[in-house]
């Protein structure tokens, strides 16, 4: 099993699982809470064949991956992905986050810079910043996250049935763009991930990225559910992209969180014509 080993809690290894497939420009695909690599199963085939070499890994506590009990910040994540990146040696190329995996990539950026990375994309994901402030009036009430936190404590798992509900937004597309199967494939997953790691990781949606964003310094791609039920695409997708440098937004009407599985052809379709593009950046300079 291919791992990468990035830390030691007690006497055990702490090992991040991944796969690596196909040959050409990397892409890193950085998966979201509270699932695994697997669940980028309608972007894999595409992007191989496409002529594109993939890498999935499962974040510390979820997957295949070890289950710790500590690690659950951005700090960590984005030291962890540093360590599997330098492993495969990997150069030139694209990092690709959604949901939680969009904040891994900011915090990347943001401790060890662009040099090494082509092209970065945000899927339905948690940057900039989602907590309510008096400087960020646009977030969500900390009150959503304390409830999330309560409930998980209650019992995860049925946290996780009413979760993937509006993680789908299940009561529109049920039947049509999502099966109850899948739904209960993420349901497995989910229930299969650490404990600690399942309520750990909810405060870290709070993570201030802001900072981070100013330093991307590359192509970046924003693509986002306008009726995103987890992440609103009001306090996140749509101001990410106005705070990464020459971003491009794509918005798909409305798509649910997990517009990866519901809307895998829009979202493949403009993730493949961005990877296609000449690598170009223009800088906005502020008036």
């Amino acid at each position: 099993m291919p791992i990468v080993n990035v830390g030691m809690e007690n006497s055990g290894n702490v090992d991040l699982y991944y796969e690596d497939h196909g040959t050409g420009k990397p892409i890193v695909l950085i998966h979201g809470y509270p699932l695994s690599g697997a669940s980028w199963e309608k972007q894999l085939p595409v992007l191989l064949n496409a002529g594109y070499r993939v890498i999935t890994y499962d974040r510390r506590g979820f997957g295949q991956s070890s289950k710790p009990t500590n690690g659950y910040n951005y700090d960590t994540f984005a030291e962890d992905l540093q360590k599997l990146l330098t492993q495969l040696g990997l150069h030139d190329f694209v990092l690709v986050g959604f949901s939680m995996g969009g904040g891994e990539v900011a915090r990347y950026m943001g401790r060890y810079g662009s040099k090494d990375v082509s092209k970065a994309v945000f899927i339905s994901s948690v940057p900039p910043y989602l907590l309510k402030a008096s400087d960020n009036p646009e977030g969500v009430d900390r009150a959503a996250f304390d409830g999330i936190q309560t409930a998980i404590k209650a019992d995860r798992y049925a946290f996780f049935t009413e979760f993937f509900k509006n993680f789908y937004n299940a009561d529109q597309f049920l039947g049509k763009r999502v099966s109850e199967q899948v739904i209960q494939s993420s349901w497995n997953i989910a229930a299969g991930a650490s404990a600690t790691a399942s309520l750990a990781c909810v405060p870290t949606w709070l993570e201030d990225f802001r900072k981070d964003l100013a330093r991307v310094q590359v192509p970046s791609l924003v693509i986002h559910g306008d009726a995103d039920r987890i992440v609103p695409f009001s306090a996140s997708g749509q101001r990410t992209a106005k705070l990464v440098p020459g971003a491009r937004l794509v918005v798909i009407k409305d798509g649910p969180h997990c517009i990866s599985w519901t809307h895998a052809e829009e979202v493949n379709n403009a993730l493949l014509s961005f990877l296609k593009e000449e690598k170009r950046l223009e800088l906005t300079t502020p008036a």
